[in-house]
């Protein structure tokens, strides 16, 4: 046995799956199941579509090529704003894509004309958080010129809240989408299929009953893989937690004092670190560090260890009230999404399944 690793339980993410399908389906929603928090390994992939899953999302052309290589071809949509340089790639690899840029839709729609393809557009909106997409104000103007383009087909709208500045979906917000579909179906005579809601965070919303009626879109990672909503602090209902778990081996044990020993600088990262002088301490290093994942994203499932710290390559752990931890003992952790995307990318850890 290898570690560190992330053992993986199929069973449990095809469960969280099929639940999250089922309850989305009894709303009218559809959803997109989203691979890159475990960069789009094949066995989780299959263990979504077995959940019911009938699409796909992926912010990377790498990982959409490797489920195309493994012979995965559900519908798959790139979610990331394509890159003008990766517009060959885009067209022939993937179904859709989510945009905000009318420069970038222009040069898929060339590529898409001249390999005879037609590249489904889900235009993005902006409605508060201030990541990616365009204004409400521009969104009319922008889709009466992407709905002329040949070799693109004008899906729908979307956005994304909670990401990068904290913006909760609310009624208000999932509501402009639906004002603006209402509005462009007005003015174009065209129908707006895909209205995109959302992520995982936007499931509280709907069991909260405050969705506003005509979202027929999630984009769902993290509540299938760990069933959890990092953003509204919970555990998502009916699914289950430990369907990922980083496993770690143990490489010192000894008693030291609890703060550095010295005058205290900044520590590898340019941080000036903090102690609280707890007197002697029984501390174990295990073989994980920050180049492996995020370290404040984890959190051990034995109760009675606490994490210290970490530097690139050791984490350092308070086991003074843990028995039977000694060299080579394992320390299992549970993991945030920010976790998990750093344990997934890194070569460094084995993934293993069961």
């Amino acid at each position: 046995m290898s570690y560190p690793q992330v053992l993986i339980d199929l069973h449990k993410i095809r469960h969280n799956a099929n639940h999250i399908v089922n309850l989305c389906k009894q709303n009218k929603i559809e959803v997109m199941a989203i691979t890159k928090g475990v960069c789009a390994l094949e066995q989780v992939v299959r263990a979504m579509l077995g959940g019911g899953v009938k699409k796909l999302g992926d912010a990377r052309i790498d990982n959409i090529k490797h489920m195309r290589n493994k012979g995965i071809f559900a519908p798959i949509y790139l979610i990331r704003i394509p890159m003008l340089s990766e517009i060959k790639d885009l067209v022939f690899w993937a179904d859709g894509s989510l945009n905000s840029e009318i420069e970038t839709i222009k040069a898929i729609s060339e590529e898409a004309q001249a390999k005879g393809k037609i590249h489904k557009v889900i235009v993005m909106v902006d409605v508060g958080d201030l990541r990616e997409g365009f204004l409400p104000e521009d969104v009319v103007e922008a889709v009466g010129q992407i709905i002329n383009l040949p070799g693109v087909e004008f899906e729908g709208l979307g956005t994304n809240v909670g990401c990068y500045g904290g913006v909760l979906p609310s009624c208000d917000n999932t509501n402009i989408l639906v004002r603006l579909a209402k509005e462009i179906e007005k003015k174009y005579k065209v129908k707006v299929k895909t209205i995109s809601g959302g992520s995982t965070v936007t499931l509280d919303l709907l069991e909260k009953g405050n969705l506003a009626p005509g979202v027929n879109q999630f984009r769902i990672g993290e509540a299938i893989l760990l069933g959890t909503d990092t953003v509204n602090h919970k555990q998502v209902p009916g699914t289950f937690q430990n369907t990922i778990v980083l496993k770690t081996e143990v490489v010192e044990l000894k008693t030291k004092p609890s703060k550095p020993i010295g005058r205290i600088g900044r520590d590898a990262f340019g941080n000036i670190p903090h102690f609280e002088d707890k007197g002697l301490m029984k501390r174990a290093i295990v073989a994980l560090g920050r180049q492996d994942c995020m370290i404040e994203g984890l959190k051990p499932m034995d109760a009675t260890i606490q994490i210290i710290g970490a530097s690139s390559d050791h984490l350092i752990l308070d086991v003074s009230k843990s028995n039977g931890i000694g060299i080579g003992s394992v320390v299992d952790f549970n993991m945030s999404y920010g976790a998990m995307l750093g344990t997934m990318t890194s070569k460094y850890i084995d993934k293993t399944f069961k």
